[in-house]
């Protein structure tokens, strides 16, 4: 399967953020086309945005005087589901892999109006992903949610006592649960203990305004795992990279890059609030580390997360004066004497 995409891209307001995504990322890069609108679940996060609707939840309906509950499921787990279902539905009734899986992305605009560790809850802990696409991690959910993702993937339940016997799912036959989890294994989900892992086939998709990091706060932890873009208000890219392979750093300049960095901003503690949290780690960047990752990831993160109270450390080290390092866009065009001047720093 090809890599998925986990990334946000950001900028001022109306730079297009959406329409490159809808426009170039998802038929460009995830080759899902307007036939295949299916495979694209969008939504927009809010202030009254909850897991509920992230995941699913149960919502009373009243007919005739009675009081019923339905489960709706919600963007992530009809995204999941999709991705479950072409997984399976490039085997064949052996387990045998006969096609490539179709790819599903799941947009969020406007990803910071929402208390992004609310509404993603558990489900954070699967955006971890390894080489081969996989969540790093599975996480255990509800039966209520098990029962509905197997359902969106169009599993037929044979139940008897209150407890499924049998499980059924084109090409598979009805089988019992040791039987069909032999037959999905491809799928990496655990039936008996009902854990779950995003497959690669699945992307997700996020927007989100520069300025507005004050709406609700995304922790460190949140903004590592994704893959980040920045969008310029006049559509300028920053100069090519000198530095590295053609603009790729291999692990021992990366290396380098990372502890001088450190020490850059523990020698500036005082102005920082929870040091501790403001190092990076080896795996800030997974390999490779491009210099579209340098100046999109790791100097937004200095931007807005590090020095967001203060930019003057920034400014001495780039030698500027502060008038020409007042937007993120004017720090991205400086990312040559940014690597240059970390790496020669010595405090």
């Amino acid at each position: 399967m090809n890599q998925p995409i986990q990334k946000i891209i950001f900028g001022s307001p109306g730079t297009g953020k959406s329409y490159r995504i809808v426009y170039e990322i998802i038929p460009k890069h995830l080759q899902i086309y307007e036939e295949n609108r299916e495979n694209i679940i969008k939504t927009v996060f809010h202030p009254e945005y909850t897991y509920g609707d992230f995941m699913g939840k149960l919502v009373p309906i009243t007919r005739k005087e009675r009081v019923e509950y339905k489960y709706y499921e919600g963007h992530f787990l009809k995204a999941l589901s999709k991705a479950y279902k072409n997984i399976v539905e490039s085997h064949d009734k052996n387990g045998f892999k006969i096609d490539e899986p179709k790819n599903v992305a799941l947009v969020i605009d406007e990803i910071n109006r929402g208390n992004s560790s609310a509404i993603f809850g558990t489900v954070f802990q699967l955006l971890d992903r390894d080489k081969d696409g996989w969540s790093s991690y599975g996480i255990n959910i509800t039966e209520l949610e098990f029962r509905s993702l197997l359902e969106l993937m169009g599993v037929e339940l044979y139940e008897k006592d209150g407890k499924i016997e049998k499980y059924e799912l084109h090409p598979f036959n009805a089988v019992t649960l040791k039987n069909f989890q032999e037959k999905i294994k491809f799928l990496k989900i655990d039936l008996e203990n009902r854990t779950i892992w995003i497959p690669p086939n699945l992307s997700i998709l996020g927007t989100m305004n520069t300025s507005d990091n004050s709406i609700f706060f995304m922790d460190s932890a949140f903004k590592r795992r994704w893959d980040w873009e920045f969008v310029n208000w006049d559509n300028t890219k920053p100069p090519k990279a000198t530095y590295g392979d053609e603009g790729v750093l291999n692990k021992d300049e990366w290396k380098k890059l990372q502890t001088k960095l450190n020490n850059f901003i523990k020698s500036h503690h005082a102005s920082i609030r929870g040091i501790e949290d403001k190092q990076i780690g080896y795996y800030f960047i997974k390999e490779p580390i491009t210099s579209e990752q340098i100046q999109n990831k790791l100097m937004f993160f200095l931007w807005d997360s590090v020095f967001n109270r203060d930019k003057k450390p920034l400014v001495e080290l780039l030698k500027v004066t502060k008038d020409n390092l007042v937007t993120f866009g004017d720090f991205t065009k400086l990312h040559n004497i940014f690597v240059e001047n970390i790496m020669n720093f010595n405090n």
